[in-house]
């Protein structure tokens, strides 16, 4: 038995989206508040939205997004360790494996409950070795640690929690109704050695008086031996992007109308957190021609699945509308799998993506390559861009791609516009008329690029986790955060 510096504190959930990322992330600001050396860490995460961070050996990797928040909330820079399985949904039985950063066809090909110990193996060590590293770890669980038909083989969750001796919330969505049940059942199904991780219940969402719970937290505690130590209020406007990439359909804000497609494999939608929290900006997540139709901005995102998503696109008759949309001269603006959408065709001679003709708002042709290409980026706008895009001339900013596609001009087409270059000179974003495509993800991102387009900027980073450690402070009960670090040092077997 080896003796490790960090404790652990694991926030836990009764469903997927029950608040876990969103109060991870809270956690680490306020540890790393305290004074303490904080790290994130979540074995497996599922989703689609990823950020290109450090890899092994220097290189670039990629993690889900909710730990690479996480880990700026911690103020440590994010890396592979920190979320070293992502499963990447590609269709509904089937996910592409990433496997501390890199891609795993192999474990992609493996069925799930075969491959989870060998993903378990890979995932351990990243744990002990942060563990070491600092001196409190902030475990993210996944989905319900309950679910007795996957408890076997589910890493994710109690095992991880067993492994790092882990201080346990459970967390709750009270505005589903039934959150009492959900504590209960969640505690009762849990092998007792499990059980006894549990630390404390947390009450999400609550709309209303307090009081009014009475005496059910009381009733629970005495059930189960676990006390509630913090009714959190609803608050939308935190400024984090939804946990887990589910978006909430929601319109948000007034103003200018910005459209994003929602298609079903949509990825790193995320980015459009600042546009939610930007003045004088109406963000609508569109799945209808109708929703298009009234938007000023409609914006084709990322996705995982390009051919089958514009295969979608097209039968929900959007291609019409953002056709028309273009030839009315307001903007059309696509991002990695949507500037591909707005080509001239999708050519895919390895049997990755799949072949499809293009919407054709831009002379672009795209193939797609074996190996994905992952860095970040130091970008610039050129100068002598054309109306709309006009204000966003000259200006420098940072983003990161994800991609197997590669893009280059239809030979037998007159030639985009180059709109954006990487700092080495290659060009990675193109421009026709209204209609701008880009490999740079992360773009809304940045202060300047906000400023020249709506003439405001979103609250930054810093000011979101600072929120969020203050809010912690305010609903938790005085002295339980602290609480959950007391005893002795774990251990790691």
């Amino acid at each position: 038995m080896t003796e490790h510096r960090a404790r652990a504190v694991m926030v836990l959930g009764t469903t997927s989206g029950a608040g876990k990322s969103w109060l991870a992330t809270a956690l680490c600001r306020w540890y790393a508040r305290q004074g303490y050396k904080v790290a994130p860490f979540k074995a497996q995460n599922m989703s689609n939205n990823a950020r290109v961070v450090q890899g092994p050996g220097g290189g670039a990797g990629e993690i889900g997004s909710a730990q690479y928040f996480q880990a700026l909330a911690a103020r440590c820079a994010p890396e592979v360790r920190h979320n070293p399985v992502l499963l990447k949904p590609e269709a509904d039985t089937a996910s592409q494996v990433v496997l501390l950063g890199q891609v795993d066809d192999a474990l992609s090909r493996m069925p799930w409950r075969e491959r989870s110990e060998a993903l378990w193996k890979a995932a351990r060590p990243a744990l002990h070795e942060l563990m070491q590293e600092n001196e409190i770890v902030v475990i993210e669980g996944a989905g319900s640690p309950a679910e007795i038909n996957l408890h076997a083989n589910d890493f994710v969750n109690m095992r991880t929690a067993l492994e790092a001796n882990a201080a346990c919330l459970l967390v709750t969505d009270i505005d589903r109704g039934g959150a009492f049940a959900h504590l209960y059942g969640t505690h009762q199904l849990l092998p007792p050695n499990e059980r006894a991780l549990l630390r404390g219940f947390v009450l999400n969402r609550f709309r209303g008086d307090a009081s009014l719970l009475s005496p059910g937290p009381e009733q629970l505690e005495a059930m189960t031996g676990v006390p509630t130590l913090a009714v959190l209020p609803m608050w939308r406007g935190h400024g984090l992007p939804e946990e887990d990439g589910i978006f909430d359909d929601r319109a948000t804000g007034s103003g200018l109308s910005i459209a994003v497609v929602a298609y079903p494999r949509i990825s790193n939608l995320d980015e459009f957190q600042p546009l939610r929290n930007t003045p004088g900006v109406r963000l609508v997540w569109a799945r209808e021609p109708r929703q298009l139709q009234e938007a000023d901005w409609i914006i084709l995102p990322g996705s995982k699945s390009v051919a089958a998503d514009l295969a979608w696109l097209r039968a929900q008759k959007l291609d019409a509308v953002i056709n028309a949309h273009a030839a009315a001269s307001k903007p059309v603006l696509g991002i990695c799998g949507g500037l591909q959408m707005l080509g001239e065709a999708l050519l895919d001679p390895h049997g990755l993506d799949g072949n499809a003709p293009g919407l054709g708002l831009l002379p672009l042709v795209t193939q797609y390559d074996p190996d994905k290409l992952l860095r970040p980026a130091e970008l610039r706008f050129v100068t002598g861009l054309a109306t709309p895009w006009q204000a966003l001339a000259g200006i420098e900013a940072r983003g990161y791609e994800i991609r197997q596609g590669r893009t280059a001009q239809h030979p037998d087409l007159p030639n985009a516009l180059p709109a954006l270059k990487t700092a080495e000179g290659e060009v990675i974003g193109w421009q026709q008329g209204s209609v701008l495509g880009c490999y740079a993800h992360g773009l809304f991102e940045q202060a300047a690029v906000l400023r020249a387009l709506f003439g405001q900027e979103a609250p930054d980073l810093e000011q979101v986790f600072e929120g969020l450690a203050d809010y912690l402070d305010r609903h938790f009960q005085p002295g339980s955060l602290a609480a959950l670090l007391g005893g002795t040092l774990p251990t790691l077997s």
